[in-house]
Order: C-alpha cells, then structure tokens, then sequence
C-alpha cells in the first residue's frame, strides 16, 4: 500500500512552459538588480558558492560582475546547480509577492491533493528547483496557499534526481520502506533511478511529453484511481 506520494513539479504538477516562458526570463530580466545589492548577506554568500563553483569546474576567478554573468549563462544552459536554484529562488520570491506572476499548477492537482490528504496518505515534492522556489510556487499559487498539503520538499540538496542513492536518501529521511513510495514524474531517466530504489514510478504524460513505453503512465492526476 502506498503511504507517501512523492512528486516532480516540472511536467508533472506544472506546466513546463511556465517554468521556461515565465519563471526563466523573470530570472534572466532581473538578475543584473542584484548588483547594486551584493552586500547583502544572502546574495553574498550566493555569489560566493558561484565563485567557488566556477574556480572548481574551470579553474576560473570570478569578480562580483563575472558571477552575476555566469549565474545568466548557467539560467539560460538551464544548469542544475545549487547557485543557480537559490538565486533564481531569491528573485522569484519577488516576483510572487509583488504578484507579477502566480505559480502554475494543473486543475486536476489540487482535488487528488486533497483526496490522498484525507485519506492518511503523506504527500512530498523532488525538484531540482530549491525548496524555497518549491515553497513559493505552492504558496502563491493559482490556487492559493498550497504549501499546507506537503509534508516534505526535497531539492538537490538530497542529490541529483537522476541518482538512485537520491532516493534512498529520502526513502530515509520520511522513514518509510521504498516500496510504500510512489514517485509521480515526466522524466523518464529520474522514473528509473527511483525505480531502482524499490519506489514505485509512474510517468505523467502532460501535453508535450513523450510517452515512455516502459513506464506505468497517467495523463494527469485524476486518472490515477487508487493507491491501495
């Protein structure tokens, strides 16, 4: 039986082209503000992980205006770095509570959200996204305050999405056995490592998405009819 539900956000509770055609471009568009801000404690010690992380990978010194431009670079390569994800999640939060935008999520979301909820069943998000954008997306979302119906947000902190030793990590940390674990994703490589785990993986095949003929597959979240 199935006691936690463990869910992607990109393609599975979220349309891609919000994270690509709004979130992204938000970032890029405002990421040269954090110039005159650099002081502050929280874009400091930003800009200082992307320092180190640019001299590890490339053996290259960055000023403050190097890692500004490196942090736009790795936006638009999309790079799954912890940098990258915090300060997009630092602006983000901006963008939500000056409310030019609201964090996308699927009409049939939020009744299974509901539903598994009442029925005992613990509910989480993986993303490679930080749990401060995860956090934000939910909680000024199009639907309001959902942030209410997770028990856990996970992000790269826990490690990459593509590694079973990922969700091993968070098999352990909500003290379950993996087989009592769905994982719900788009992405047919993060389904397998999950796989390889003991979770069971089922494939959202969102508009867009390419089916994978490996996978259980759901078209959205009210097609997914029991748990038991």
């Amino acid at each position: 039986m199935i006691q936690f539900v463990l869910m992607d956000i990109e393609g599975t509770t979220t349309s891609v082209s919000f994270v690509f055609d709004v979130l992204f471009p938000y970032f890029r568009d405002n990421i040269q503000s954090i110039a005159s801000r650099a002081e502050e404690p929280e874009i400091a010690a930003i800009l200082k992980q992307v320092q180190d992380l640019a001299l590890t990978e490339t053996g290259t010194s960055l000023d403050q205006t190097g890692a500004i431009a490196t942090l736009h670079q790795w936006s638009v390569e999309d790079r799954k770095v912890a940098p990258l994800k915090a300060m997009q999640g630092f602006l983000w939060e901006e963008g939500y509570k000056n409310g030019d935008f609201r964090g996308h999520v699927y009409p049939d979301v939020l009744p299974k959200l509901k539903e598994w909820q009442k029925e005992g069943i613990q509910l989480g998000i993986y993303s490679s996204g930080s749990v401060k954008a995860q956090k934000l997306l939910f909680g000024y979302s199009d639907y309001g305050d959902l942030t209410g119906y997770f028990d856990y947000f996970f992000d790269l902190k826990v490690g990459q999405k593509r590694d079973v030793q990922s969700y091993q990590a968070i098999a352990q940390a909500v003290q379950l056995p993996p087989e009592a674990i769905l994982f719900l994703s788009d992405v047919p490589a993060e389904l397998d490592a999950a796989i390889q785990a003991g979770y069971q993986a089922w494939q959202l095949v969102r508009p867009g998405t390419t089916a994978s003929p490996t996978h259980q597959q759901v078209t959205d979240f009210g097609a997914i009819t029991s748990l038991h």
